[in-house]
Order: structure tokens, then C-alpha cells, then sequence
């Protein structure tokens, strides 16, 4: 057992809590236990929550200039020291030092984003809508926000939101995953150095225990979670009930549609670096190649050729894919490359065989690739979060566009085309939330926003952008009447509906 203990964090301090229950956290490329989290009981998490509400009122009232300050002030910093916080991801999540770099470089468009919150909040005015009467519009903070986020961008996907939810006047309460829940302290301790005020940005670690208390207490006021599709409905529907506002964004099943045109070395590169980039455990993952027509063949043995040349290993020893996140992990995705196997699917490169530059103990699994996959098969139906990429043949385009659209998931989908016609044909018709032509992971900018459709999304607010910007905050309209002094004040009992002319 290590000595190191990562707790909470709570008025801009470290806080060990009382509950006596801890987590191990592991090292995915040893194997090697390198510290304990703690996990909140139900006090721990009340004593975090009450900091995040105790600060609340003075953060919703400090100028918006002040805010955004701070916020660019943390900007720079995070900027400074980017390298620190990708090496702290890749020594607990596994993940290759260049993607955890790039994952928080990804974030810090979001931060980058929330640095224009003052025109972000700008409401409107109209003058005169009737004698004396003008209205205008505004919108306000929520209060305490919760966020709870999963494991495979310990950085990047909370920076989906407490960057706007703090510029706007909320105070956080994240519970990071208890897998690699190093980076949200980290960051923590730079929102501290960067001047946000105790009680601002509040850390609650821990398991269920702790995903329960944000979705039941009142005094949070919103719910925004990233993770599987069970957990995902479970954390809507019990926030839900709790009067809370809710975005949920469940899992996916992301297909790539190659048409006969397509260009197949392009195609291929993308599948390569789309379907087994951060080990698959990306919920943008390519996960299903559908070849349309007489092109599999080839396809498939372009893709089997660049897939051999990965190098799997320790990320920090510049390999191609580091390990999965867990053993367990590891061997839930083996089991499906088990099943995939006795399905009757063509196993054409078999990751659990992949040597890996790197301690016997890690929680290797090399890039695994199925042929001739059938919808029936629960490499198919099943989200994996690993890397495996499953090739399904089709004979035409609506043949594929039929199987995304029957889908449970609608997160992700990319169709590789020369011809533009049908390109936008398919961005009409699919029945998916993002979409990248040409484009293997269409993750958007930070001023557009993230969401699937389907089981992918529960709630209809996507995360970041504008609609990042209203599901943190809440619009207010008001109607003023100010009488000219020169004339009287009244204007007479009217019992029937207020219009104005």
C-alpha cells in the first residue's frame, strides 16, 4: 500500500475527510499501487458541499470583470504548465504522454472560451414595446454546480464545464473518477495560485456514496455527468426527481462509414488513429468500420498493415497506445474479444497476443481488429471503451446509414467520401449528434457545443459553447414602466389581458 493519500478539496484547502474508506489508485503501465483516494461518506460530502454554498452568494455578486480575470489568470497558468498536468494523467489513467497533452490543450479551449463570458452573458434590451415600457433580458448564476466525471479524460472533460459554470457565478463541486482523481486536485491547487476565492472550486472524492449526495442535495442545483449509458439514465432520472437540471452524456457506439469513392489510404489512417488512439477508451472512439460495397478487402488489409506497426508500451517511453486503465478493465475488454472470437467474427490482429514495451504487470491489451462482424454480436451491440475495432460489410450506402440509424447510440459518426453530394445526403439523414466528413472524430470546438443523440444523451442541453453557457445559468426578463413626471402616474383600473400598442 502507498503512504501518499489524494483527498478532497474544500475552501482552497486539502481535506482528508472522516469516512476511513479509501480506493487504490494504480499506475496502469506497473501495475503498481501508488496511492489511496479517499472515499467520501455522507458527512465528507456534506462538509464539501456546504463550503461550495457558503461562497456562493459573494461569487455570484463579484463583478464580472473580476471573474473573468481570474479565470484568464488560470488560463495562463494551465497554459505554463501543461506538461505537469499531462504527465500526472498519463502516470495514473496509462494513456501516451502526447494525448494526455493534447487531451489538456483541448480543454483549455474551453477555459479560453469562458474568458469572453462578459459578451457570453450580454442580455437584450428592447426600448418602447408600449407607452413608457421597456423590457430587457438577463441571465443569472445557478448556485452550487455539480459535475461528475469519468475516468478516461480526467482533465479534459471537466474543463467541458467548470470553466463556463465559474465565469458565470456558480460555485463547483466535481467528484472526479476514483480510477486517476489526481488532476482535478491539481488543478485545484491551480485555480488557488490563479486567486479564486475559497469555497469557489471544491473537489468531493469517492464512489457512489458520492455521486449520490450531488444528485440528492438541495442545495445543489445541477447535474452534469459524463460516463456509461446505465449510469447516465440512473444520475438523470435521480436528479431529475430531485428538482435538479441535468445533462447526462451517456456512451456510444461510433461508426465510420467508407464509401467505394472514398480515398482507402485516408480512410485507413483515420480508422487506425480514431479506433485505437488513447487505447480506445475514448467515447468518440471509432469503434465500427462499415465498408460499403467491394472495397473491404482492401480496406481491411490497409488498415491490418498500419495496425501491426503500433508499438504498445509505457506512455512515457514514446510508444503509440499505453494501457488500459485498470486489470479489470483490461479483462472486460478481453472478454469481449473472447466472445467476438467464439461469435464467429474474423479475428484478422488479436491485441491480447500484442507484446508491450513495459513492466509485466501492466494492463496490456493490444489494438484488436474483426472482420466480417454482424449486428448480432456483442462486439457490435455492446460499447467496449477499448481497443477494438469491428469491420461490418454492407452493399450499399442506405444499408449503412440503416444500421447507424437503428443504433441505440448517437453520439459520433464519420463518412468518408469524395463526392459531396453524398456527403451532405448523409448529414441529413444520419440520425447522430456529431459528424465528421473526412473526419474520423468530430469532436467540436469549444464554442460549438458537445451531444449526442439517442442513448448517447439524457437531457437536451450539450456540453460547452452556448449551451454550455444557459444550462449554467438562468434567464430572467423584466418589464419596466417608468411614467413621464410630467404626466400622472395611473392609468386606470383594465381588467382584461395586458397587450401593448
Amino acid at each position: 500500500m502507498s503512504d501518499t493519500t489524494i483527498g478532497h478539496w474544500l475552501d482552497n484547502e486539502a481535506y482528508q475527510g472522516t469516512s476511513g474508506r479509501f480506493g487504490d489508485v494504480t499506475n496502469p503501465a506497473t501495475g503498481a499501487v501508488t496511492a489511496q483516494v479517499v472515499l467520501a461518506d455522507e458527512d465528507d460530502a456534506a462538509r464539501v458541499i456546504a463550503a461550495a454554498k457558503r461562497a456562493s452568494t459573494a461569487w455570484a455578486t463579484t463583478s464580472l470583470t473580476q471573474r473573468t480575470k481570474i479565470v484568464f489568470r488560470f488560463r495562463e497558468l494551465l497554459n505554463e504548465r501543461k506538461t505537469e498536468l499531462a504527465a500526472i494523467i498519463t502516470s495514473e489513467h496509462g494513456k501516451v504522454l502526447d494525448d494526455a497533452l493534447g487531451e489538456v490543450t483541448r480543454g483549455l479551449e474551453v477555459v479560453e472560451f469562458a474568458c469572453g463570458m462578459p459578451h457570453l452573458l450580454k442580455g437584450s434590451m428592447s426600448e418602447q414595446i408600449s407607452g413608457g415600457v421597456d423590457i430587457h433580458s438577463k441571465r443569472q448564476p445557478l448556485g452550487v454546480v455539480g459535475i461528475i466525471s469519468p475516468f478516461n479524460f480526467p482533465a479534459m472533460v471537466p474543463m467541458w464545464f467548470y470553466p463556463l459554470a465559474i465565469a458565470a457565478g456558480n460555485t463547483v463541486v466535481i467528484k472526479p473518477s476514483e480510477k486517476d482523481p489526481s488532476a482535478v486536485v491539481w488543478t485545484a491547487e491551480l485555480w488557488k495560485e490563479a486567486g479564486l476565492p475559497a469555497g469557489v472550486f471544491n473537489v468531493l472524492q469517492g464512489d457512489k456514496v458520492a455521486v449520490d449526495a450531488l444528485l440528492d442535495s438541495p442545495d445543489v442545483k445541477s447535474i452534469s455527468f459524463v460516463g456509461s449509458t446505465p449510469i447516465a439514465r440512473y444520475v438523470y432520472e435521480r436528479a431529475s426527481q430531485a428538482g435538479k437540471r441535468v445533462q447526462a452524456l451517456g456512451g456510444a457506439k461510433n461508426h465510420m462509414l467508407v464509401l467505394p469513392d472514398a480515398d482507402l489510404d485516408l480512410a485507413a489512417d483515420a480508422a487506425v488513429n480514431a479506433g485505437y488512439g488513447s487505447a480506445g477508451e475514448r467515447c468518440m472512439a471509432i469503434s465500427v468500420l462499415v465498408a460499403v460495397g467491394n472495397i473491404a478487402d482492401e480496406l481491411v488489409a490497409k488498415i491490418a498493415e498500419r495496425t501491426r506497426t503500433l508499438r504498445i508500451g509505457d506512455g512515457t517511453r514514446g510508444t503509440d497506445m499505453g494501457p488500459l486503465v485498470t486489470l479489470a478493465h483490461r479483462d472486460k475488454v478481453a472478454s469481449f474479444i473472447d466472445a467476438g472470437d467464439e461469435a464467429g467474427a474474423s479475428l484478422v490482429i488479436d491485441g491480447r497476443e500484442s507484446p508491450a514495451d513495459g513492466a509485466d504487470d501492466g494492463f496490456w491489451l493490444g489494438p484488436t481488429l474483426f472482420d466480417h462482424v454482424t449486428p448480432d454480436m456483442s462486439i457490435y451491440t455492446e460499447e467496449i471503451f477499448g481497443p477494438v475495432l469491428s469491420v461490418v460489410r454492407v452493399d450499399t450506402y442506405d444499408e449503412g446509414v440503416a444500421l447507424v440509424n437503428t443504433n441505440q447510440y448517437g453520439n459520433g459518426v464519420a463518412i468518408f467520401t469524395r463526392n459531396g453530394g453524398a456527403a451532405r445526403k448523409f448529414e441529413l439523414e444520419v440520425e447522430v449528434g456529431m459528424i465528421g466528413v473526412n473526419v474520423p472524430i468530430p469532436v467540436p470546438m469549444a464554442y460549438y457545443s458537445f451531444g449526442g443523440w439517442k442513448n448517447s444523451l439524457f437531457g437536451d442541453t450539450h456540453a460547452h459553447g452556448v449551451e454550455g453557457v444557459h444550462f449554467f445559468t438562468r434567464g430572467k426578463v423584466v418589464t419596466t414602466r417608468w411614467a413621464d413626471p410630467a404626466e400622472s402616474p395611473s392609468g386606470g383600473l383594465e381588467l382584461a389581458f395586458p397587450t401593448h400598442g
